[in-house]
């Protein structure tokens, strides 16, 4: 991205962390208080990597350092894989048959009885506009104008 590009989203991002603020102020659920809580710190640790991607950008212009060209190239890797998660996030250990949710500890998936062996996973459910509530619209704006994934999902064991 160039610096123009970073800028431009840098205060999109802004703006959705503002909207979702001012939209927090209607919600009447600690459950949905606390997804536009999750959503602001996920909008202000984008915000928070365009500034270091921008500051590299700068740095790099002032002198040539290949240091920070490598440093720069990282940053924007890293960017290139960012994701808001709302809920809950999975990780799973296939060569373990582990599971953690939301980097808690780890849960082994294995349950074993007289009529064998099972592995059971937790799966990921979206949440539904309804339980979303006036974030519905936002999530997706956010998604569609800035292009950073927001997963609004809870794990469902099976």
């Amino acid at each position: 991205m160039t610096s123009d590009q970073n800028l431009m989203l840098y205060a999109k991002l802004a703006g959705f962390r503002l909207v979702v603020l001012a939209n927090r102020f209607g919600c009447d659920t600690d459950f949905s208080r606390e997804l536009h809580d999750r959503l602001i710190e996920g909008l202000e640790a984008a915000v928070a990597r365009i500034r270091v991607i921008m500051e590299l950008e700068r740095t790099l212009i002032v002198g040539d350092d290949e240091f920070i060209a490598y440093q720069l190239q990282g940053e924007n890797e890293i960017f290139g894989r960012f994701t808001i998660n709302l809920l809950d996030d999975l990780d799973i250990d296939l060569d373990t048959c582990e599971y953690r949710i939301n980097s808690r500890g780890w849960t082994n998936a294995v349950a074993a009885d007289d009529g064998g062996v099972e592995v059971n996973f937790p799966t990921l459910v979206r949440l539904t506009d309804d339980e979303l509530g006036t974030l519905a619209p936002i999530v997706k704006q956010i998604t569609q104008k800035t292009g950073i994934p927001v997963h609004a999902v809870r794990a469902v064991q099976c």
